[in-house]
């Protein structure tokens, strides 16, 4: 099975051994656009580095690590709310058994 690849998926990611740039049948022959030269698209090729490729992985990482960090924060407001709520509780609580034992000792 021989398919040629395309400019996104080329069959190889090496650019020295990938097809040149053939000028187009459609056009007519004595267009004003001069032949282009393989050395452009090789250098373009070139540029397209590893650390280009990863850069849509390490945004998302980077997304992923900011929402891991909004939950936790969210956590952690949610469990001082709760704790909050629980002291004001223990505190009614205190103050009722307070007056009950104070009723107890004056009558």
């Amino acid at each position: 099975m021989n398919i040629a690849g395309t400019i996104d998926r080329p069959l190889t990611h090496d650019p020295k051994k990938q097809a040149p740039m053939k000028p187009s049948t459609s056009e007519p022959t004595g267009s004003p656009i001069p032949d282009f030269t393989t050395t452009g698209a090789n250098d373009s090729r070139e540029n397209r580095t590893r650390e280009m490729q990863l850069i849509p992985e390490a945004l998302a990482r980077a997304h992923m690590r900011e929402r891991l960090q909004e939950a936790e924060r969210e956590r952690q407001a949610a469990r001082l709310a709760t704790a909050r709520r629980m002291q004001r509780r223990a505190e009614r609580a205190s103050l009722r058994a307070r007056r009950a034992l104070a009723m107890a000792v004056m009558q």
